[in-house]
């Protein structure tokens, strides 16, 4: 057992919690409006200090590694890295989508149905893999354009389960009697205690100071339409 930080910013939704032995000693978490830069550095301050308070020492930082929101992961990393460095303790990087199954896998407990995490990502893409009720990993972690044939082999002959914020725009295109889709399944901070015990335990560290964030895909800055029609109007 081992007291560890741990760091959720890959969706819209930013957690912070603290656990030791076992334990979360604190937990927050906002989806609210507030940006994620705004968050959390004060959720961290508070955890820091309710280690310090019971007497705790922290002995690593586990955050959720992606896929996600580009500058959401960006923050996290960034925001990690950084108390890694301050404390002088390793660095534990944890998937976003297995932190989303492991959530679905609790609040479902169902033996015999494999599991799909989704992360929004546009249009009708999502980042997705698919998942046993062991965590094992079925199909990797792909981008993947949601049509009705895009997971037919996986529905043929069990139950799939379809989670995460990218999960309901597709529960009209998967038709299929086997697809179950699970409602209100975030990635949080909470749900990444038991893999972040895992890895520290099995040493599985990552550098501090040359780790990114797994994006999946380039990140493609897009200038404003207004910003751009406001400029053609200047030149004319």
């Amino acid at each position: 057992m081992a007291t560890i930080l741990n760091i959720e910013t890959a969706t819209d939704i930013c957690s912070v919690a603290l656990e030791s032995d076992g334990d979360i000693l604190f937990d927050r978490i906002s989806s609210g409006n507030a940006t994620h830069a705004a968050l959390i550095g004060p959720f961290i301050d508070e955890a820091l200090k309710k280690a310090k308070s019971e007497g705790k020492t922290i002995e690593a930082v586990a955050v959720s590694s992606g896929p996600g929101s580009y500058t959401g992961l960006r923050i996290g990393a960034s925001a990690a890295k950084g108390v890694c460095f301050g404390l002088n303790v390793p660095l534990i990087a944890i998937k976003t989508l297995e932190i989303l199954t492991t959530s679905a896998i609790r609040l479902n407990n169902k033996k015999d149905c494999l599991y799909c995490p989704m992360i929004d990502a546009r249009r009708m893409e999502v980042y997705a893999a698919v998942f046993d009720n062991c965590l094992n990993e079925i199909r990797t972690t792909q981008a993947d354009v949601v049509t009705a044939d895009t997971y037919a082999s996986f529905l043929k002959d069990r139950e799939v389960c379809f989670f995460g914020n990218g999960a309901a725009k597709c529960q009209e295109t998967i038709d299929s009697e086997n697809a179950v889709f699970l409602p209100d399944v975030q990635p949080l901070a909470s749900e990444m205690v038991l893999l972040a015990e895992q890895a520290f335990n099995e040493k599985q560290f990552e550098n501090v100071a040359y780790y990114d964030p797994f994006y999946l895909k380039e990140f493609h800055a897009t200038i404003a339409k207004n910003k751009v029609l406001g400029a053609v109007g200047k030149n004319n």
